[in-house]
């Protein structure tokens, strides 16, 4: 019997998230099954109605399950992606959902002074160095976006894998799998002429309006782990954005 592991640093809903797509993946809840209510998952797994509110919800962020209307919420199998999902990296979201033609070059990953908005997101104190990776996304043989991401010193040692730095890996992944698990993140996104070098990066031209998402990370003590600055081409690649209420 699938439970919620207490002391798992992984989030409640998240776990319950997994217990119910491999439920659904499995076939043990068959596509178009109702999927059981909000009060029957609170008791199975001792949860809040916000955590399962929350599971649910991005259980059909993700393709998993549909509500309707007075009837409840069922199972369905994730239609191919269309965009990227910011609560999760973008080569691993659309690879889980088997889309193919995704090249990721990373351009440059080395110590650096990062800018004064990494820095201060990220509480380095003036001068101090952290590691960064730029990076470009393309779908299709057509650029969709450009990212630079910065991370604390000791966090590196973790992640720079040769498979993150090759292209061929998730940053996400890797944080994971060295135990930074995202307790909390904070995403600010505006429209905005890229860069010179950036726009270069992009192949357009330097009054072409792009969106800038930037987007920081902390785990349950508090420690900032990763800030991400991505350039979107969103006629390439539309931004999903995932939005869950908890009480």
């Amino acid at each position: 019997m699938q439970t919620i592991e207490r002391v798992s640093p992984v989030p409640y809903y998240e776990q319950l998230f997994g217990i119910l797509r491999d439920r659904i993946l499995s076939g043990e809840i068959s596509p178009e099954e109702r999927l059981p209510s909000e009060l029957e998952l609170c008791r199975e797994f001792g949860l809040s109605r916000a955590t399962v509110r929350q599971t649910l919800s991005k259980l059909e962020s993700e393709g998993f399950a549909r509500r309707v209307a007075r009837r409840g919420v069922f199972a369905s199998s994730p239609d191919e992606p269309t965009g990227w999902t910011v609560e999760e990296g973008f080569l691993e979201s659309q690879i889980r959902h088997g889309r193919t033609g995704i090249v990721t070059t990373v351009v440059d990953a080395s110590s650096v002074v990062p800018p004064q908005h990494a820095a201060e997101a990220l509480r380095i104190a003036e001068g101090g160095e952290v590691f960064a990776i730029e990076r470009v996304r393309s779908l299709d043989g057509r650029v969709a976006m450009f990212s630079t991401s910065w991370f604390p010193s000791a966090v590196a040692t973790s992640i720079a894998t040769p498979e993150v730095l090759d292209g061929t890996g998730s940053v996400n992944a890797a944080l994971r799998g060295a135990g930074y698990i995202t307790s909390g993140a904070h995403r600010i996104m505006r429209a905005l002429r890229a860069p010179e070098a950036t726009a270069a990066h992009l192949q357009i031209g330097p009054d072409q309006p792009v969106l800038r998402v930037r987007s920081l990370s902390w785990d349950a003590a508090d420690l900032r782990f990763d800030y991400t600055e991505t350039w979107v081409l969103t006629d390439v690649t539309p931004l999903e954005v995932t939005v869950s209420a908890t009480r």
